[in-house]
């Protein structure tokens, strides 16, 4: 507790993606006040052309606090 998972269009490095599963996981022991053993992070990749079906249309609005706009 908490696991947050990243959903994205494929295309970075293995590095790229550590990287930043390292600094989400790093801010959230920050903003939360807990200790690294309890966060895990996944990075998940979709294509563009399955993000509304695979990804989108999932989000239930309620738990959506932050809205993309494109």
């Amino acid at each position: 507790m908490p696991h947050i998972s990243i959903k994205m269009y494929p295309g970075r490095t293995e590095e790229v993606k550590k990287g930043l599963a390292e600094k989400t996981k790093e801010f959230i022991m920050e903003q939360m006040n807990m200790e690294e053993k309890y966060i895990s992070v996944s990075v998940e990749e979709y294509e563009k052309e399955n993000w509304k079906e695979e990804v989108a249309d999932k989000i239930r609005p309620e738990e959506l606090y932050v809205k993309a706009n494109f």
